[in-house]
């Protein structure tokens, strides 16, 4: 497997900061951070994309520095140059074991475009998005410090990534909160996993499906160039072919959960 790109230019002196107030936080308890979605798939884009970061930390740093960490972190006491910041917190002994839960000790969403949000009870809110960024993590996670990835992060099962997926794909057929050509993107790289087993950046997996799928291919051309502007300006996309494609996908996970594999995505 081909090693992990670089952080990118914008984001290396933020993520270097980040790391510093999390060890000055989590002292000789911290385990390792590290880098995971766009970034480390190679696909981040500067101004749309989120920094995603997974840091696991020995069972016995005092919960009383989930806050004191989440503080540190938090937008604009360490402003973030990307949207935003999505940070989970994992005890290394629930890391290093393949799990379908969330298990996490503190979900931190930060950022200019991200609404605030720090969560301590791992037993709130589904779990799937934890299940998926795990999943991404042990393939190709991005160490910025301490134990590499393989030796913390345990890929889950097949079984509980493709219950997660479906439970993902109907969160974004129901659209809320979701920009629209994310929920296509995400299909996409569902629908490659499902036939791969394997993660793909979104604009590839985007390109995968639209070369084997003719007919949803305008959708994913026009997901595409809207996934290349900012957020904000980001256009509406037919709901009804959203809701066509992610009705696709949805078949995609089923065939994969049924029989192995789903047909339809080289």
């Amino acid at each position: 497997m081909s090693r992990p790109p670089a952080p990118p230019r914008e984001l290396r002196p933020y993520l270097g900061e980040l790391v510093d107030r999390t060890r000055a936080v989590c002292g000789p308890r911290l385990v390792s951070v590290l880098a995971v979605g766009s970034v480390a798939l190679g696909d981040y884009r500067h101004g749309r994309s989120d920094v995603d970061v997974t840091v696991v930390v020995d069972g016995s740093l005092p919960r009383r520095a989930l806050p004191e960490l989440a503080g540190a972190l938090a937008h604009p006491a360490l402003p973030c140059p990307a949207a935003g910041l999505e940070l989970v917190v994992y005890p290394a002994a629930f890391a290093a074991r393949p799990s379908g839960g969330a298990g996490y000790l503190l979900d931190l969403n930060t950022g200019p475009s991200l609404p605030e949000r720090a969560a301590y009870d791992p037993g709130v809110g589904p779990a799937f998005w934890y299940v998926l960024d795990r999943s991404i993590a042990h393939q190709c996670g991005l160490p910025l410090f301490g134990a590499p990835v393989r030796g913390v992060i345990a890929a889950p099962g097949r079984s509980a990534v493709l219950a997660a997926l479906r439970a993902s794909v109907r969160e974004h057929a129901e659209g809320e909160g979701h920009v629209a050509d994310n929920r296509v993107l995400n299909g996409c790289r569902s629908a490659v996993y499902c036939r791969t087993g394997h993660w793909f950046a979104k604009r590839a997996a985007a390109e995968a499906v639209a070369a084997a799928e003719p007919d949803f291919r305008p959708l994913i051309t026009d997901a595409l160039r809207s996934f290349a502007r900012p957020r904000e300006a980001a256009p509406a996309l037919p709901a009804a072919a959203v809701g066509d494609f992610l009705g696709w996908v949805a078949g995609q996970v089923d065939a994969a959960a049924g029989t192995g594999g789903g047909p339809g995505v080289p």
